[in-house]
């Protein structure tokens, strides 16, 4: 049965602020709401393994939605992270931190992980995509550039893939494109399948 059809009857719930995610799950045919509920500290365990660490963030991002959440709600929640040199890298704070993670990236290979938490009022279910991303070497002032121009304060790892420096500084991509864009909506649509076929018993 099409994912389209399994939906009736149930109302699927973003919860993100993000354009990017909510552009990739349009782009999957579904409706949906956004929903957000005030912004959660992005604090994991420090033992936590890197590719752990966004699917605990997005198990915290819907905790405070459970209590409202409706019999026939399904939530969305997602977090992703930047790996590189054994290091977790997120949203730069400002400029210089934006230039400071764009040069570690530069030259470099990266794994950019995607959680996503699905969660109805009797179910819950995580998953975790990896991709591998490849910049070339990269000169100072196209990064000095892309970061004026384009302003990557939102972004894990200080870059968005769409965007100029995707086009001129991404050598190649194993895995999923769209996981780098923030949500790896291939999975998502079979995940999602899964999910409700679970909680139909």
């Amino acid at each position: 049965m099409l994912l389209h059809d399994k939906l009736k009857g149930y109302k699927l719930i973003l919860a993100s602020q993000s354009p990017r995610r909510q552009h990739l799950l349009g782009e999957l045919g579904l409706e949906f709401e956004v929903r957000v509920n005030g912004n959660t500290d992005e604090i994991y365990p420090e033992s936590l393994l890197y590719n752990h660490i966004p699917v605990y963030l997005s198990q915290e991002k819907a905790k405070p939605f459970l209590s409202n959440l409706a019999k026939n709600e399904i939530l969305i929640t997602s977090d992703t992270i930047v790996w590189c040199n054994q290091t977790v890298i997120g949203k730069p704070v400002n400029r210089s931190e934006a230039l400071a993670f764009l040069r570690m990236l530069s030259g470099n290979k990266h794994i950019v992980v995607t959680g996503v938490c699905l969660t109805s009022n009797s179910h819950s279910h995580t998953f975790a995509v990896e991709t591998e991303v490849y910049f070339r070497k990269l000169e100072e002032n196209e990064m000095e550039f892309y970061v004026d121009k384009y302003k990557p304060y939102d972004k894990a790892g200080a870059y968005g893939v769409q965007e100029w420096i995707g086009y001129v500084g991404v050598e190649r991509i194993n895995g999923s494109y769209f996981n780098v864009m923030g949500l790896p909506v291939q999975r998502l649509y079979v995940e999602l399948n899964k999910f409700l076929d679970e909680i139909k018993g």
